[in-house]
């Protein structure tokens, strides 16, 4: 058996206090690939169980799946495609992808590489005249916002409304009712009310009317397995604008916090714009911008690594964890933009691999490029800098830095 109760590890990964290095817990975890918890759920560390549940087809990303309800779980509006099973999420899936990537709209992420790097050429000059900068509210957040809210259709100038609401939203997310307070579930539940709420009346100016954003695409098309409803429009809308610029912003952060930490590589990177592609893919292994996949439920009793995980149980999948594997991946405590056969989990992996890696990963590429060609003699300020809450969606929540 490899199932073991470890009451001591995951609450110190989920303490802020780890929060600047969960890595170490991380190797810790790792020791017990499926470790039973107190409350019942299964939290798996190692990446050959991980990538094989994340295959399974008897593993639900539906909520209802559970055979003890998460919190706050009946008042939750309808899901959208990342919190459904096929045969519904693949229909949902296709029916945004058509807009957003091959077969039908190939070109779309490619087409935008000079607006992208436009907008991050117009950030980088306001850093004139600046000694000390902020790289994720100067930099790293207004870029993918910007980004995000040109592709689905949402007024940039709404960003400080919608931006309350999605941290509130993040918050709840690692909501635990031994622990946590009320407000910060209620909060969570209030703002998805609002978000929604505000996407609904956007999309309903929509329809009838010609326009390139996703939403109004989503709004007019009658594809050949129909148009979408606007409640499973506004789902999708609603997780493409969360996802669609927190993981980036992440990403992008982890990107610069990393190369900053190693100086050579940073160098070698301001010669050689080219080595972005893999450096990117390193850091998705080695720093990615999501940590875990907070839930999903056995849809009947399932075999892990020799352990019976019964029916209808939660299963926290430590994705970071997987791709420091040292059983997958040679000196995976290092970060080496080199590194062959780089299969990481930085973006999950199935049918719920990530939906916008392809623009993610050119964002950060042309970001991370820009950066380290204009700035001068960046220096970090803070090491290690202050991170945000969350530990699911893992990143600084500021990156001071100097430049001369």
């Amino acid at each position: 058996m490899t199932t073991t109760e470890t009451p001591g590890i995951l609450p110190r990964i989920l303490d802020y206090s780890s929060r600047p290095d969960p890595y170490p817990l991380y190797a810790e975890l790792r020791k017990t690939p499926v470790a039973l918890q107190e409350d019942g759920s299964y939290v798996i560390s190692t990446y050959r169980e991980l990538t094989g549940l994340l295959h399974d087809p008897h593993l639900s990303s539906d909520v209802r799946n559970l055979s003890r309800p998460m919190p706050g779980a009946a008042e939750r509006a309808a899901p959208a495609f990342i919190n459904l099973d096929p045969p519904e999420h693949d229909r949902l899936r296709r029916m945004a992808m058509r807009h957003f990537g091959p077969p039908h709209t190939p070109g779309l992420v490619a087409g935008m590489e000079g607006d992208l790097a436009a907008v991050v050429s117009g950030l980088i000059d306001d850093f004139t005249g600046k000694e000390r900068i902020d790289i994720v509210d100067d930099f790293a957040y207004p870029f993918p916002v910007t980004v995000i809210c040109h592709l689905l259709g949402v007024p940039r100038e709404d960003e400080p409304r919608f931006h309350v609401w999605v941290n509130h939203i993040i918050d709840a997310i690692n909501y635990n009712p031994k622990t946590d307070p009320q407000e910060k579930l209620t909060n969570g539940m209030q703002a998805t009310k609002d978000l929604r709420q505000y996407l609904g009346g956007l999309l309903e100016q929509r329809h009838g009317r010609p326009g390139d954003d996703l939403l109004t695409r989503l709004a007019n098309d009658d594809g050949p397995e129909g148009r979408m409803t606007d409640d499973e429009i506004v789902s999708t809308a609603n997780l493409l604008l969360i996802a669609g610029h927190e993981t980036t912003v992440n990403l992008i952060t982890n990107g610069m916090l990393t190369l900053l930490r190693h100086p050579e590589v940073l160098r070698r990177l301001r010669t050689e714009p080219d080595l972005a592609v893999p450096l990117v893919e390193e850091l998705l292994r080695y720093e990615p911008p999501v940590h875990i996949i907070p839930w999903r439920a056995a849809y009947s009793d399932i075999t892990v690594a020799d352990t019976v995980i019964p029916k209808g149980s939660q299963i926290m999948l430590m994705l970071a964890s997987g791709s420091r594997d040292p059983d997958r991946f040679h000196d995976p405590d290092r970060f080496d933009p080199d590194r062959q056969d780089n299969q990481h989990l930085g973006f999950g992996s199935g049918i719920h691999l990530c939906f916008g890696g392809p623009l993610a990963r050119l964002e950060t590429q042309i970001a991370l490029n820009a950066l380290v060609r204009r700035l001068n003699r960046p220096r970090l300020i803070a090491d290690p800098p202050p991170y945000r809450p969350s530990p699911v969606l893992r990143g600084p929540i500021h990156l001071p830095i100097e430049q001369s």
